[in-house]
């Protein structure tokens, strides 16, 4: 007798939600928050030192570990289209805002603490982590904000971002 082949199951996509841009104004205004942070950190680390001078960037590094959680980075490039994938694993899609503009992506999230409720009193989440990201991320060419998309799955940001300089080839070419 013939054994039968069964089918597997197969494993379904995780759910993507497309996320939409915010404002880089005001994006920038929350980001300096988070370098005021940073800045008064680094300071807090020179005085410990006892004002010692030469240790500059060791005391900023050391104060952005201590701010902000790492974010890995992918980027792959075509001739029309540059993809970037990011790791925000743990931010929810309201935790997260990202700013787009032509040459620069800005990725911001602030974690949320959860609290829960139990019978000997109030338990807090706790992580090792810190719980904010800020990371920006400088393209090698220009691309269109506006016909950019912007997904996100459980843990990655996945960014698709046509380029500009074929935009423009393409309606010069139209034109002609």
């Amino acid at each position: 007798m013939k054994s039968k082949r069964v089918p597997q199951p197969q494993q379904s996509d995780p759910p993507t939600k497309r996320l939409s841009l915010r404002n880089v104004e005001n994006l920038n205004w929350k980001m300096r928050s988070v370098q005021l942070a940073i800045a008064r950190r680094a300071y807090e680390l020179f005085e410990t030192r006892g004002r010692e001078h030469g240790h500059d960037w060791e005391d900023w590094f050391r104060a952005e570990s201590e701010q902000l959680r790492p974010v890995s980075v992918a980027i792959s490039e075509s001739e029309d289209r540059i993809s970037v994938r990011a790791n925000v694993f743990g931010f929810e899609e309201h935790e997260l805002s990202v700013g787009l503009e032509p040459r620069r992506i800005t990725i911001l999230g602030k974690k949320e603490t959860s609290e829960t409720e139990s019978e000997g009193g109030k338990v807090e989440y706790i992580d090792w982590y810190p719980d904010q990201i800020l990371k920006l991320i400088d393209l090698t060419a220009d691309v269109i904000p506006e016909s950019s998309v912007v997904e996100l799955q459980p843990g990655l940001l996945k960014f698709e971002l046509p380029k500009a300089a074929k935009q423009k080839a393409e309606t010069v070419a139209a034109a002609a």
